[in-house]
């Protein structure tokens, strides 16, 4: 095997538009918080070496490289049958601008991350593509969701959180289907984010309350698919809020500051706001009393994409 450079994914996170744990519809748009995947062709045979500089779990990383590997295994590559079978180990390593259990979709980016570099690492040393083999984007975006459901990290497989991620700007999806209802890029605004002191793992949020709210999110869920994303954002952020006993003043105070969409992001702790540039100034500074740190981006239409190819 020859050995190869390092090949490099970058994937944004995501805010929410409508979380999808009460209904099994969801809708986020990406962000440019990103999580930045190497991986290369080291070490012993079999071997997956994983390392990060945040808190992610490097089972999920694991388990990213092994579905791959194992999709990957045997394949019809134009019309004839190929046995992939890798000689030696595999390295990976993440970094992150993106912070962990925080609403923001840490894993969604890190399992898109961790999937396409891997791919793109396999396909470089064997010499094809994934229309080749038959293969399609949305087929490493289910890899990716299966490896975040079996490590846990998520409730649904955060269909529109990983699809927001995978492929940038805003959708709308039906997670249960893993089907994608509308896709758009979304407009370019200020994204302030106000980060508590604190983080809020979705694995470990309260199914039961967010299920009670099913009815009134439907109804943000129908602004979403209207178009009326700002309007949706901000009901479904207000209802979270009131479910997962997090404070709803830091949404308000940011609408009273100008802002044109506020509520909570997944589970928490973020919330995410929309300013333009006349506002963004004042919301960050109605966020001032409120313990933590606000971070301030914008809208990210790319989604995951391949920076570096060995």
């Amino acid at each position: 095997m020859v050995m190869l450079l390092n090949t490099k994914v970058r994937s944004p996170g995501s805010a929410t538009v409508i979380n999808a744990i009460s209904t099994g519809y969801g809708s986020a748009f990406g962000i440019k918080l990103y999580v930045n995947a190497e991986v290369k062709f080291k070490g012993p045979k079999s071997s997956i070496l994983c390392e990060t500089d945040s808190f992610v779990d490097t089972k999920l990383m694991e388990l990213c490289v092994e579905k791959v590997i194992e999709r990957f295994g045997i394949l019809r590559i134009n019309g004839e049958l190929k046995y992939l079978d890798l000689q030696t180990g595999v390295s990976v390593k993440t970094t992150s601008t993106l912070p962990a259990a925080s609403g923001l979709s840490s894993s969604s980016a890190t399992s898109n991350a961790v999937v396409m570099a891997t791919a793109r690492a396999i396909m470089n040393e064997y010499g094809f593509e994934l229309e080749d083999a038959g293969l399609n984007e949305l087929d490493l975006l289910n890899l990716a969701i299966d490896a975040s459901l079996e490590a846990g990290v998520t409730i649904t497989g955060a269909f529109d959180d990983a699809s927001a991620s995978f492929f940038g700007g805003l959708t709308v999806t039906d997670n249960m289907k893993r089907k994608i209802l509308q896709k758009k890029n979304m407009e370019e605004q200020n994204i302030l984010i106000h980060m508590p002191d604190r983080k809020s793992p979705t694995a470990k949020s309260d199914v039961g309350r967010m299920k009670l709210l099913a009815p009134w999110v439907k109804m943000a869920f129908d602004e979403a698919l209207n178009g009326r994303i700002y309007s949706a954002l901000t009901l479904n952020g207000l209802l979270y809020c009131s479910a997962l006993g997090f404070d709803s003043n830091i949404a308000l105070d940011a609408l009273d500051a100008g802002a044109v969409a506020a509520g909570l992001s997944g589970t928490g702790p973020s919330f995410v706001a929309v300013a333009n540039n006349r506002n963004a100034d004042r919301v960050e500074e109605s966020w001032s009393s409120y313990p933590g740190r606000v971070i301030r981006t914008g809208v990210d239409n790319e989604g995951t994409k391949v920076v570096r190819s060995g």
